[in-house]
């Protein structure tokens, strides 16, 4: 099963760095309130990055790893 790793662009355009297996629910359940406090009050989301893993323990390294950039670095990742 592969994991992806996500940056959601936030309504205030701050940036939220996740994990999971199924993109287009994960991204819903942000919409909908559902996934996270720090999104909840931030809607609506917009998937603005995505890269894919083989597995979870990947996935959650890497997401650990773009969670320590700074937003210029977050920002050149999205940018390519």
């Amino acid at each position: 099963m592969n994991w992806f790793v996500y940056i959601l662009e936030c309504v205030d355009k701050s940036l939220y760095t996740g994990i999971t297996n199924d993109v287009e629910k994960r991204v819903a359940a942000h919409n909908k309130g559902t996934a996270s406090k720090y999104t909840r009050c931030r809607r609506p989301v917009k998937i603005v990055y995505l890269e894919q893993l083989e597995n979870r323990s990947l996935a959650s390294k890497r997401e650990l790893e773009i969670k320590s950039f700074s937003k210029k670095k977050k920002n050149d990742l999205i940018l390519g």
